[in-house]
């Protein structure tokens, strides 16, 4: 009875899937210009940046770094040529955040920025969390915390010009996109854990949303499922490209995508609950729940049970990140594995290929199928 209701990639030696991104570096002329200064352009804001500076000389903003930093690796002419331009468009450099390009402290700030409504003590972040503080104290180095909140920009603009750290790892993009670009074009090292995007700029390592979002419908479709209700928020990029491989295992099943059973929702236990009685007092039929956090399906399994509705005999249900939780639940969880050790792995390695200089590049991690008793 129902009731109502996977990038292409090359080697990486630790990783298992990886993407590179080539970032092209303009040609520059090594001869200084004697002819009258360059008329300053005015960025958003008022206020002469980096990147600025990088796009009148016509080079990239790390080149203008080390320009201004005097780095031997820039030719004499071409360092006084940017330096008379920066000079000519009032452009001053921030020392705090210059120190924290050039790596000067022994501490690494973790930004965490994910939505509102999503906790800091969400099990899946504070694991994260916690390998990326075992593979730095393994290396020596210390731990800046702290949070951003959503659409909060100067938050975090004001924690990259503090100078306390050397480097940035920032866990969840939210809305922060566009600032994430503008940090790595001003020269900031940085590594995000999230989705790559288009026009992804900065470096990324992050789960194969897509693919494992594809992986749990198809799943639940091998199992017999016909109607499953998506409990996600599809806003931010992760929940997003988790949606959209959700999708695209019930186009090839020949299924059309049903609106009713998208309920778009933080993940909180208060949210999925409101979504699914929702859906019951619509009379919409489900016989599956997808839902994008093991912390979202163990409350869509506590609101079920709170129905007299069956997990897995009447409606099937598969979660994902696979969290330690998600083994000790009754009945186990089916869910899709985010390789957590290894991505705080990842992110470190890169961001440390960032500090000493490094070109920006990605990593996808891949999505594995745990199934366990929920989906049975």
């Amino acid at each position: 009875m129902a009731f109502g209701t996977p990038r292409v990639g090359l080697p990486f030696e630790k990783y298992p899937v990886a993407m590179k991104k080539t970032v092209p570096t303009a040609k520059v002329s090594t001869a200084r210009k004697k002819s009258a200064p360059a008329t300053p352009v005015v960025p958003s804001g008022g206020r002469v940046q980096m990147v600025d500076v990088a796009r009148m000389a016509g080079v990239s903003a790390a080149t203008v770094s080390r320009a201004l930093s005097g780095h031997a690796s820039i030719p004499e002419p071409t360092r006084l040529r940017i330096a008379d331009m920066a000079r000519d468009l009032g452009y001053k450099v921030n020392h705090s955040a210059a120190n924290l390009r050039k790596g000067q402290t022994n501490a690494i700030g973790v930004v965490v920025t994910i939505g509102d409504e999503q906790p800091i003590s969400d099990p899946f972040i504070l694991s994260l969390i916690g390998h990326i503080a075992d593979v730095l104290n393994a290396q020596g180095k210390n731990l800046l915390l702290t949070r951003v909140r959503t659409n909060h920009r100067a938050e975090l603009e004001s924690f990259v010009n503090s100078g306390q750290v050397s480097g940035l790892l920032v866990i969840g993009q939210s809305t922060h996109h566009a600032t994430l670009n503008a940090l790595e074009a001003a020269g900031v090292p940085m590594v995000a854990w999230g989705a790559l995007l288009p026009e992804t700029k900065y470096s990324v390592v992050g789960g194969d949303n897509l693919g494992g979002g594809y992986l749990a419908t198809c799943h639940l479709l091998d199992g017999g499922a016909k109607r499953i209700l998506f409990l996600g928020d599809s806003k931010f990029p992760e929940g997003k490209q988790r949606y959209l491989g959700y999708v695209k295992a019930l186009k090839q099943a020949g299924i059309k995508p049903d609106k009713t059973l998208h309920r778009y929702c933080p993940l909180s236990a208060k949210e999925i609950e409101f979504a699914i009685n929702s859906a019951l007092d619509e009379g919409v039929e489900f016989d599956a729940v997808f839902a994008t956090s093991d912390v979202g399906a163990m409350s869509a399994l506590a609101t079920l049970a709170s129905k007299n509705i069956r997990v897995p005999k009447q409606v099937k249900l598969v979660g994902y990140d696979n969290i330690s939780l998600s083994a000790f639940v009754h009945p186990t969880l089916t869910t899709i594995d985010q390789p957590i050790g290894l991505a705080a792995l990842a992110m470190v390695d890169l961001l440390n290929e960032k500090i000493a200089g490094g070109a920006s590049r990605s990593i996808l991690l891949p999505a594995t199928l745990i199934e366990r008793k929920s989906s049975r």
